[in-house]
């Protein structure tokens, strides 16, 4: 039985062994775990060597460093395993609300999972959902009932709050769109999606240039999470800490960190192609005019590289994943990299900011204590180039020369999130 949910989500096999007192000995799982000396050290270090020669790689500030903790060693604590809800589970009635399919057969296999000593359900709460009509109009009882059967199984949670749509992944079967009023938004405003090059907009996830912009019935993106979160806090208050042990924000497509520069569910992108970057809506624009004038090179913000290939291109020939005058170590490479990545680094720090804020009375009681998640991407084909192309696309400015993932982590944990990694 496979399981990929969470930073330590695994298969299950009959050799495993599980602890039937893992509560008291959560305290040594993975928040704010410092990775810093993996990419320092060892494995990764010589990698980049053999790539980049004497060229330095550029990394954090030191005082970020400072920031992360180093954990007592997990050696002897056993870990405990969620196991991840299928995403079918829901169905849509003749009313257009969503229910849970085959109760019976669910309810089953909660208990076999619990009697093989699974600890937890991983379980995708989605906004597509639970505002799914109106604004503010939050339903919950979708989620009140599978919680109350989960919690009765005896099991754990793992809440994952989903503010994509999986409707390309799914290939329209048994899918999750955002909310029905975003959607009739995008109709009429396309550009809170992103979009690539080409004009083609993604409405998987709203692009992180509406941010702090309200065209969102009045509200900004980061309104509507927020609001979001705290109804979510009021709902289940009485499960947090007790049942509900862990809470991953949803930070972009399929839940992490990035930009949807390999969108594999609409025939537009196929493995290994290097991915298109996503900055073209025009908030995302207006922005990237802006910082071009204040770095004193307007010429800069009128598009993104034009040199970049397209979605299943491959690095060689491509110039701008190249060496040379044009390429992605040029100033005006480097320049829009740094936005570009700079943007979806800011995009975290303001979600998980507010997600900290929510849940801080509950971190500070024992007893109520949740564990705060942030998923990144796990995009490791083109790892061995010099660019690293297809990390570039999806916003992670990782190449053979710069350490891209440090920043990411030391935002994660300056609010105490755990990291996933797919």
């Amino acid at each position: 039985m496979a399981c990929k949910c969470g930073g330590y989500y695994y298969t299950l096999n009959a050799k495993a062994s599980f602890d039937r007192d893992l509560p008291k000995t959560r305290k040594f799982l993975l928040r704010n775990v410092s990775v810093i000396r993996m990419f320092t050290s060892g494995f990764f270090r010589s990698k980049w060597r053999s790539i980049a020669g004497k060229r330095r790689i550029l990394s954090m500030d030191a005082r970020e460093k400072s920031r992360s903790t180093i954990l007592e060693s997990s050696k002897d604590k056993r870990v405990p395993i969620f196991v991840m809800m299928p995403v079918d589970i829901f169905t849509l009635d003749a009313s257009g609300c969503p229910r849970i399919r085959k109760l019976k057969a669910l309810t089953v296999s909660l208990k076999a999972l619990k009697l093989a000593g699974v600890h937890g359900i991983g379980v995708e709460v989605w906004w597509g959902i639970v505002e799914r009509f109106s604004p503010f109009d939050y339903d919950w009882s979708l989620y009140e009932e599978l919680f109350k059967l989960i919690s009765d199984s005896g099991l754990k949670l793992h809440v994952a709050l989903s503010f994509h749509s999986n409707i390309h992944s799914t290939h329209g079967k048994g899918g999750v769109s955002l909310p029905l009023w975003i959607l009739e938004i995008g109709d009429v405003n396309k550009d809170i999606y992103y979009r690539d090059q080409q004009g083609f907009s993604n409405n998987d996830y709203l692009t992180l240039g509406v941010d702090h912009v309200p065209l969102l019935s009045g509200r900004t993106a980061l309104q509507c999470y927020e609001d979001f979160m705290l109804s979510f806090v009021n709902k289940f208050e009485s499960f947090i800490g007790a049942v509900i042990e862990e809470i991953s924000i949803g930070l972009g497509p399929s839940g992490e960190l990035r930009y949807p520069a390999h969108p594999f569910g609409d025939g537009r992108w196929k493995f290994p192609g290097i991915g298109e970057f996503q900055c073209y809506d025009k908030y995302m624009m207006e922005d990237l005019k802006m910082a071009a004038c204040r770095e004193g090179k307007p010429q800069w913000g009128d598009k993104g590289p034009q040199n970049a290939g397209c979605y299943n291109s491959l690095p060689s020939g491509v110039p701008f994943f190249e060496e040379g005058k044009e390429s992605f170590l040029s100033d005006y490479g480097r320049f829009f990299l740094e936005w570009y990545s700079g943007r979806l680094i800011c995009h975290a720090d303001a979600i998980l900011a507010k997600a900290a804020k929510i849940l801080k009375k509950y971190q500070e009681n024992e007893q109520t204590s949740v564990m705060l998640v942030a998923k990144i991407g796990g995009i490791y084909w083109w790892y061995q180039t010099l660019s690293h192309p297809a990390e570039l696309t999806a916003g992670y400015y990782n190449t053979a020369l710069r350490d891209g993932y440090d920043p990411v982590v030391s935002v994660f944990s300056r609010h105490g999130a755990a990291l996933h990694i797919p």
